[in-house]
This record gives structure tokens, sequence and C-alpha cells, in this order.
């Protein structure tokens, strides 16, 4: 019943700042802009750059994952190791190479195939949200609709995915990198029937809210995730 990513939304405390750094490095365009927030594009996917203010707030130190196509990966390593101290993993056959912006979030690019696509940065295809009590979290994220493939709970991780779009919850502790989950995160995710969904996880969830565009529930760590039908 979910899908795809929508947006993810990072906290800027100067949104242009940040902007320039994700259009210099990453070379994401800009497609809105305000004195409060700026969104870019990552093929699919809305990078949306927010000032502190009201809620939902823009995720701090979040760890999530953006697409390269494999013919670039390697122009992309060569491109940022000449201003970043890279970090680079394997998984399976597909290559991430991983380093931080300017607001402490660890970004990480993760080969993949696209043929026939005009390349570059796309999709959001990873995100790492901290939790509390990984035991609960994972349940809830399961009633939302999201299934586990990789449960590592000795080591404080439990990875689900839509099919689409993998999530990562984690304990607090440090991963790839260095990197640590984002905490109150805010992000969008497809969905068939965003009420029947929401309605999964009412009982437990912190705040249930019908927006225009679908339904935002806050999850028991604060997590915003909104259901965009």
């Amino acid at each position: 019943m979910l899908s795809t990513p929508e947006w993810l939304t990072l906290e800027a405390k100067y949104p242009d700042r940040l902007t320039a750094f994700y259009d210099a490095f990453l070379e994401l365009d800009t497609v809105e802009s305000s004195e409060a927030e700026t969104v870019l594009k990552a093929g699919g996917t809305d990078i949306r750059l927010r000032a502190p203010g009201p809620v939902p707030r823009g995720g701090l130190h979040t760890h999530y994952a953006l697409t390269v196509p494999e013919r670039e990966y390697d122009d992309w390593y060569d491109r940022l190791d000449e201003r970043f101290e890279l970090v680079e993993h394997t998984f399976g056959d597909a290559r991430s190479l991983y380093f931080y912006d300017p607001e402490g979030n660890c970004v990480e690019l993760g080969e993949r195939s696209r043929d026939g696509d005009s390349g570059g940065v796309g999709d959001l295809f990873e995100l790492v949200l901290e939790v509390e009590t990984l035991a609960a979290a994972v349940e809830f994220y399961e009633r939302l609709g999201f299934e586990v493939i990789d449960d590592d709970r000795e080591a404080g991780r439990v990875r689900l995915t839509t099919g689409e779009f993998d999530l990562e919850l984690w304990s607090s502790r440090l991963g790839i990198a260095d990197a640590r989950g984002g905490v109150h995160v805010d992000f969008g995710v497809g969905a068939d029937d965003p009420g029947a969904v929401a309605r999964e996880v009412a009982d437990d969830a912190l705040a249930v809210t019908s927006i225009d565009d679908g339904v935002r529930i806050r999850d028991p760590d604060g997590h915003y995730v909104t259901l965009v039908g």
C-alpha cells in the first residue's frame, strides 16, 4: 500500500547557504524558494531545506541516500573526493559513497541501474531514523505498511522497505561513516489509501492530521511521516 518517497526535509539555519552547497556539489535544481524553505529536486523526490520554525521541522543529522547511475558512479566519486574525505562501502554488487553536508547530514550516493534516464543525482532510496525503543518502532512501521528485510537488533538497527523505498530504524548509535539516525525527521511516502493506512497506527501515533494531499502522522519518536495519495 506504500510506494515511493515523495520528500525529505532537512533543517538548515540558513537554507540559501545549504541550497548553494547542493547546487555546487550535487547539481540539484531549485524548484521552489521562500525565506523559510527551499525545495530541491532529486529525481522524483523533493529535498526540502527548511529554516527552524513551526513544526514539522526538518531533520537534524539525518542519514539519507540518493541514487546515481552505475555509469556515472566513478565520476561522482572522483569529483567529490577532491573536496571531501569520502567513505565507501559495497553492498552486494553496488557501491555507495558517503560525505557530510554543512549541517552535519550524512549524504550517501549509491550506484543503481538507471539506463535510459538523463543521469545525475536521483531519487531518495534510503532514510535512517533514530528511535528510542527499536522493537516498538519496528512494530509501528510494519503496521504502517513497511516490510522488514534485515533485522539486526543486536547491532541496534532494523531495515524495512516499501519495495521502492527503504527505511532504517536505529537505536542511538554511530553507523557507517559515523552517521547517526535523524531526529524529528519530516518525510512523505506515496500511499494507495492514506486514510486506511493511518487508521492502522492511529492509536499509537502522537498525532494524525488530515492535510490537502494526504494524512500526516507523528510517530511515537516524534518523526513526521506524511502519506500522500
